[in-house]
C-alpha cells in the first residue's frame, strides 16, 4: 500500500540525483488501485516504459482518468478511437499477470491493442482539452495517486511520454496525505481542480474529440512534429537500460518483479474464475449441499451456471483439503469440451477426458494417474456411455472416497445401465445438476436418483426460470403454441394405440401399469403425435408470417421432429437415424423456399467443425439452424430470437432445455419468440376419453407452464380455448396456473 513505500525523504525527485522521477511513478503504479493526471503532452510509450508497474496496476483491477492536449502519435489517436467504438480485440481480458506484462512492455501492434482494451474497457478514461478562446495548449504535468486509504498527490515538469521519463532532466515533488496539513492541502486542492475540469465543468476548458487530434504542434511552437517530441520510441526505451542503474530504481523494479512473480504463483492456484466471486445463490448452494453431508441434487434452470455452481463447491473442497478431486459424468463430448474449459478457468488441472470410443489398454495417461489418485489433485470427465462400461468401472472403484462426484443432466443416472451400478458407488460426496431431475413415466429411476443423492424434491437447492429471468439473467420471451390436428390415417393408427392402452390404464390413480407392454405401444402413440403430417403446413405459415414481420429469418433455431430421445448409455453423441435425416431434410427445404435470400444450415451428429457453424450463425452469415437433436445439450446460442419447436415428444425435459438455450441473454437482443407445434387428437370415443383427457392435461401442463413466464399470455387461451372447450378443462385444472 502507499504507506509502505519508502518515498524520497525529502519528497523530491530529481533527474540524475539519488531519487528519480522513474522510481517516484513505479513504487506509485505498483501499490495504486485508482491514480488521476492532469497533463499536457502524453504518448502511450510511457506505459512502455513503466509496464512493471502497469502490470502491477491494472491486473489488481487499476483505474486510470487522463486529461490531456490534443497532440498525439496517429498510432495512440487511432488506439483511442478504437477504444472509444469498442472494437474487437485479440486481447480480451487481463487475467494472466506474465502476458499482461509482456502486452505492456512489447511497443509494438500488440501494445496499441490493450490500450484501446483498456480504454473500451474503462480502465483509462481520457479527456482531451485546449484552453478557451486561447491558442496555447495544455500544458499540466500533475496527478494524484490513491489506495484504499491514503492519497499521493504530485507535481511535475516532465510529460507523461518515454521522452520526459528517459531522456529530459526533471524533477517531481510529491505530496503524502499523511504527512501534514500542506500536503492535505494540496490534494485536496488538486483532487476539486481535476474533477471540475474532468466532469467538464470547467468553463475555462474547451473539451474536444479525438477528430481534433493534430500530429504537428502549431507554428508558435518551432513547426515540431509530435514523433520528433517523443522521439522513436524502441530508441527511448533503450534507455531504460541506462536509466535504471540507479540502485533506488533497481530496488523499485526488484519490488515490481517480486510482486508480479507472487501473482503468478497465485494465478496457479485454483480460485473462482471471476473477480466478483461467486454470486449469493451459488454460495447457499454449496451451503445447503453441505448440510445435507455433502450429498444433493442441484435443480437449476438452463442459463442460471448448475457448472459454476458444482465447480464452487469443489474449490470449496480444496480450500478445506488442500487438493481437488473429482470425477465429473456428462451426456455428449460436446459437454465433455465444455467442462474441461470451465475447469481450466478454475486452474483446475490434471484434466483426464474418458469417451466410450476410446480403447482402455492404450489409455496409458489414465491408467498412470490413476496409481497416484491419493497423493495428487485430478478432475476425471467421463461421459455416460463410458462410465457404465466394466472397463471404466475397473479403475473408477479405486479412487479416494473423497472424490467428489458429479453428475450433470443427472436425471440420465436413472437409465437402466446405470441405474443398477449407482448402489455399488462408494464416493460419498455427491453432486446432481438437472434442469429437470425428475423423470417422466419412470418411478423406479426417480426412487434410485433421489436416493443416491440423498435428495428429495424440492431438492437440497433450487433456481428457477422464473427467478433467472426476474434477475435478468435469461431474457423475457413470447410463446405461440400452435394446436396441430392428425390425419384421419394418423388419427385411426392413434385410435388403435389408445384402445390397446385402455386395459393398462387405472381410471383412479390416472396412471398406466408399469410393464413393457405399455412402454412401447406409448411410445409408438407418441411417434404418430411427434411426425404428425399437419406439422409442415403450419410450419411454412409460421416462417412466412415471421419473415414478413421481421424482413428476414436471421438468428433463428428449427427443432425438427425426432421419433426417439436420446440414449446416453450406447453413445457419447446424438446420431440421427435415418427417418430423422428424411425429416431434416424436409423441414429444411421448407424453409429455403420461404425466400432465396434466406442461409439456412443443417447442425446435426454429422456437422463438420460445429464451432465454425455456431459463429457464423451467431454473426449473422448463417440465418437458420435447424436440428433434431444436436442443438439440445452443450452448445450455447445466446444470439438466437426466434425457435421454432416441431416436436411432440410430452418429455417436459426436453422442452426445458430447448427454451433455456433460446433464453440466453445477448447484448442485442431484447427479448426472444418461440413457436410450439402441439397435437392434440380429438376423437369421439367415451371409452378412451378419460384416458385422452387425462393425456392432454398432462400436455397441457407443460404448455401453460410455459406460457405462464412469457409477455403475451393471452394468446396461448385464445389458441387452446377450442381444445379446452372439448374435453371440458379449464386453465384451473392445469397445474402452476
Amino acid at each position: 500500500m502507499m504507506k509502505d513505500i519508502t518515498w524520497a525523504e525529502d519528497r523530491d525527485y530529481k533527474t540524475g540525483s539519488e531519487d528519480e522521477p522513474l522510481q517516484f511513478y513505479l513504487d506509485a503504479l505498483c501499490n495504486s488501485s485508482s491514480f488521476d493526471l492532469l497533463l499536457g503532452y502524453f504518448s502511450s510509450s510511457a506505459i512502455s516504459v513503466l509496464s512493471l508497474g502497469f502490470a502491477n496496476f491494472i491486473y489488481s483491477g487499476g483505474k486510470m482518468r487522463i486529461i490531456i492536449n490534443n497532440i498525439l502519435s496517429p498510432q495512440d489517436k487511432d488506439a483511442i478511437e478504437r477504444g472509444q467504438r469498442k472494437d474487437f480485440f485479440t486481447i480480451q481480458d487481463f487475467s494472466n499477470i506474465r502476458d499482461l506484462k509482456v502486452s505492456l512492455d512489447e511497443y509494438g501492434i500488440h501494445f496499441f491493442e490493450c490500450f484501446s482494451w483498456l480504454i473500451a474497457n474503462n480502465r483509462i478514461e481520457i479527456k482531451i482539452i485546449k484552453p478557451k478562446e486561447k491558442i496555447g495548449i495544455a500544458h499540466y504535468k500533475s496527478g494524484i495517486f490513491r489506495d484504499k486509504t491514503h492519497s499521493v498527490g504530485f507535481k511535475s515538469s516532465c510529460n507523461f511520454t518515454a521522452y520526459g521519463l528517459l531522456e529530459n532532466l526533471e524533477e517531481l515533488e510529491c505530496f503524502l496525505s499523511w504527512d501534514d496539513d500542506r500536503s492535505k492541502k494540496f490534494i485536496k486542492k488538486q483532487d476539486k481542480y481535476f474533477n471540475e475540469i474532468f466532469e467538464e465543468k470547467a468553463a475555462f476548458v474547451e473539451y474536444l474529440d479525438t477528430k481534433d487530434i493534430v500530429y504537428n504542434i502549431k507554428e508558435e511552437f518551432g513547426h515540431k512534429n509530435i514523433l520528433e517530441l517523443l522521439v522513436k520510441e524502441k530508441e527511448l526505451i533503450e534507455k531504460k537500460r541506462i536509466t535504471f542503474q540507479n540502485p533506488k530504481i533497481q530496488e523499485s523494479i526488484a519490488t515490481a518483479i517480486e510482486k508480479i512473480k507472487k501473482i503468478e504463483k497465485e494465478e496457479k492456484l485454483p480460485r473462482f474464475p471471476y473477480t466478483e466471486g461467486p454470486r449469493v445463490y451459488q454460495i447457499e448452494a454449496y451451503n445447503n449441499w453441505i448440510c445435507n453431508n455433502r450429498k444433493g441434487i442441484f435443480n437449476m434452470a438452463t442459463g442460471t451456471g448448475k457448472t459454476l455452481t458444482s465447480l464452487n463447491c469443489l474449490l470449496n473442497e480444496y480450500i478445506i483439503e488442500g487438493s481437488y478431486k473429482a470425477i465429473i459424468i456428462v451426456p455428449t463430448t460436446a459437454l465433455l469440451e465444455q467442462w474441461r474449459n470451465e475447469c481450466r478457468k478454475f486452474n483446475f488441472n490434471n484434466i483426464i477426458t474418458i469417451t466410450a470410443k476410446e480403447k482402455w489398454p492404450q489409455n496409458i495417461s489414465f491408467v498412470n494417474s490413476a496409481s497416484k489418485f491419493i497423493d495428487t489433485s485430478f478432475v476425471v470427465i467421463v461421459t455416460y456411455a463410458a462410465f457404465h462400461k466394466k472397463g471404466f468401472q475397473s479403475h473408477f472403484k479405486n479412487l479416494p472416497s473423497k472424490t467428489l462426484f458429479i453428475a450433470d443432466e443427472a436425471h440420465n443416472l436413472g437409465s437402466k445401465n446405470i441405474s443398477k451400478i449407482l448402489p455399488n458407488i462408494h464416493l460419498n460426496q455427491r453432486i446432481g445438476l438437472s434442469a429437470t431431475p425428475t423423470r417422466q413415466y419412470d418411478s423406479f429411476g426417480n426412487q434410485n436418483i433421489e436416493s443416491f443423492f440423498s435428495d428429495t424434491p424440492p431438492f437440497v437447492y433450487s433456481f428457477t426460470m422464473e427467478q433467472a429471468m426476474q434477475m435478468g439473467w435469461l431474457c423475457k420471451y413470447k410463446y405461440y403454441p400452435h394446436v396441430i390436428k392428425l390425419t384421419n390415417t394418423e388419427l385411426s393408427e392413434y385410435i388403435k394405440k389408445s384402445k390397446q392402452l385402455i386395459k393398462y390404464f387405472d381410471s383412479v390413480t390416472k396412471r398406466y401399469k408399469e410393464c413393457k407392454e405399455v412402454e412401447m405401444l406409448l411410445l409408438e402413440r407418441k411417434r404418430i403425435i411427434h411426425k404428425a403430417h399437419n406439422k409442415l403446413n403450419v410450419f411454412k405459415s409460421i416462417l412466412e408470417s415471421e419473415f414478413q414481420n421481421r424482413g428476414n429469418l436471421k438468428y433463428s433455431l428449427v427443432y425438427v421432429p425426432e421419433g426417439v430421445e436420446p440414449n446416453y448409455e450406447d453413445t457419447d453423441d446424438l446420431v440421427e437415424d435415418s427417418e430423422d435425416i428424411r425429416l431434416i431434410n424436409e423441414y429444411t427445404r421448407a424453409v429455403s423456399s420461404t425466400d432465396s435470400s434466406i442461409m439456412v444450415k443443417q447442425f446435426t451428429s454429422s456437422t463438420v467443425d460445429r464451432n465454425t457453424v455456431i459463429k457464423e450463425f451467431q454473426d449473422g452469415s448463417i440465418h437458420v439452424l435447424t436440428s433434431i437433436k444436436c442443438l439440445d445439450e452443450g452448445v450455447d446460442v445466446p444470439r438466437t430470437e426466434l425457435a421454432i419447436f416441431c416436436s411432440s415428444t410430452g418429455n417436459p425435459r426436453q422442452f426445458i432445455q430447448r427454451r433455456g438455450r433460446v433464453l440466453r441473454n445477448h447484448k442485442d437482443k431484447i427479448y426472444s419468440v418461440i413457436h410450439d407445434l402441439v397435437v392434440f387428437p380429438e376423437f369421439n370415443d367415451e371409452s378412451t376419453f378419460e384416458m385422452e383427457k387425462n393425456m392432454v392435461k398432462k400436455e397441457l401442463e407443460r404448455v401453460v407452464d410455459f406460457s405462464s413466464l412469457s409477455i403475451n399470455k393471452i394468446d396461448t387461451y385464445n389458441e387452446l380455448r377450442t381444445v379446452l372447450n372439448y374435453y371440458n378443462i379449464t386453465l384451473s385444472d392445469i397445474k402452476n396456473y
